[in-house]
């Protein structure tokens, strides 16, 4: 049996600041570049702590992008009604132009296509939330709608942000809304 049990303060601030270290660090250079020694000694905590949060840097960063998927998520159901089948919504507009910045290292997460480690947090968690919007709807069809919604998004988020698809992030965000509004009105 699991209980959900508060977490550690002290731990929640120490991973708080090896995340705003990682993206400071990968900031000015690729995470191939960084090392756990300069990450670190930017977050201010020992090495031995590192490894108490973290197996790898990978594990790191892909937590430190954790908030790409919830925003992901969120963006994705931001609408209530009846969604306009063209225009996406505000939050994914926002979405979309607020990935710039860290462009480079979600790169590194997420694969062309839409695998990777971000990738298959992305896809996971996405899949479960249309998987639950999809079964309250009484559709017949949530788990195949989910995995389409999940796979479309994650592996066109990839693909943009890999340069394969060469348009503002508001045309894709208008874009691959209208592929997800039709997947969802498939019968």
């Amino acid at each position: 049996m699991t209980r959900d049990v508060p977490e550690d303060p002290r731990a929640a601030r120490t991973r708080a600041r090896l995340r705003e270290a990682l993206l400071a660090e990968c900031a000015e250079r690729p995470l191939a570049e960084v090392g756990v020694a300069a990450l670190v000694r930017r977050a201010g905590v020992g090495r031995a702590t590192f490894y108490v949060h973290y197996a790898d840097l990978e594990a790191l960063a892909v937590d430190a992008c954790a908030d790409i998927v919830r925003d992901a998520v969120d963006a994705l159901h931001a609408w209530r009604g009846r969604p306009d089948p063209v225009r996406a919504p505000a939050a994914l507009l926002e979405f979309f132009a607020g990935l710039p910045p860290h462009a480079a290292l979600y790169r590194t997460l997420l694969s062309p296509g839409g695998g990777g480690p971000l990738g298959r947090v992305l896809h996971r968690d996405l899949r479960s939330r249309s998987l639950t919007e999809r079964r309250l709807a009484g559709a017949s069809d949530a788990p195949l709608v989910a995995s389409a919604v999940a796979a479309t998004f994650a592996g066109v988020l990839a693909d943009w942000l890999h340069g394969l698809i060469e348009v503002s992030p508001d045309q894709v965000a208008h874009q691959v809304w209208q592929l997800l509004v039709a997947l969802h009105a498939s019968r």
